[in-house]
């Protein structure tokens, strides 16, 4: 039982014991907003309502579940009311948790979970660049050194005039492409600093760069042709034993 004069024990314990602290890489906070805080573009008196035409896109969506599992439906409503405002306010979670008839928090804990939903107004061009260590290798900080020179922001910030927002994201899947940017939908791949350049220019000149890699291939296939499966395939049989 812990009685007064031990509970004095370990107060003097904790007080001369000297706490070591451990850290083996920096501290770096990320760009996305996980706490709410009411702002004059984001707070409950912003209404959000869908459009008709994204009304009957929910109807789709929800159509695909069985009841009962209708709040499997969340991502892609919450993604729906993204596309439509451009970022996602807390209004527009508060419509999504009214249609699927849940609470507001099971919202707040996936749309502050998932990187994917921005919670701050966003410029009309969202240009997320990979880092991880493939795009890093091949050059990655260049190209983030480019697009922070070109356009006078840095990671998480918005132009002034709302057309571009910069985020630096983990791996995007086109590894085989690095280093690689992600603008809106679309990914631009194997890049240099004169691609990103190109592609910025056309953007802030509201023309659509053709997605893709820029080194000439069409996808991933080897940059200089196949190494493997370059021989004509052995017939049937090849390997097998005489007597089988």
């Amino acid at each position: 039982m812990l009685n007064f004069r031990n509970l004095k024990l370990l107060q003097k314990l904790v007080n001369t014991t000297s706490v070591r602290r451990l850290g083996t890489t920096s501290i770096r906070n990320h760009g996305s907003l996980f706490v709410h805080r009411d702002t004059q573009d984001n707070n409950l008196d912003v209404k959000f309502e869908f459009t008709p035409d994204n009304l009957k896109r929910v109807d789709a969506i929800l159509s695909i579940y069985p009841e009962g599992h209708k709040r499997a439906a969340m991502i892609p409503l919450l993604d729906l009311a993204q596309r439509q405002h451009g970022w996602l306010p807390i209004s527009a979670m508060h419509k999504v948790a009214e249609i699927l008839s849940l609470p507001k928090m099971r919202v707040y804990e996936v749309a502050t979970f998932y990187t994917m939903f921005m919670r701050n107004p966003t410029g009309k061009y969202h240009i997320q660049i990979c880092t991880t260590t493939p795009c890093w290798l091949r050059g990655s900080d260049e190209v983030l050194n480019c697009i922070k020179s070109k356009l006078n922001i840095n990671v998480g910030e918005t132009t002034p005039d709302g057309k571009f927002t910069l985020s630096e994201v983990e791996c995007l899947g086109a590894c085989v492409n690095a280093p690689m940017i992600q603008v809106n939908d679309d990914y631009y791949e194997d890049l240099t600093v004169k691609d990103t350049e190109e592609i910025l220019t056309d953007l802030q000149n509201d023309k659509k760069p053709t997605a893709g890699p820029r080194s000439g291939r069409y996808a991933s296939e080897p940059i200089k042709g196949l190494t493997s499966l370059t021989e004509e395939p052995y017939g049937p049989g090849f390997g097998v034993k005489q007597d089988l």
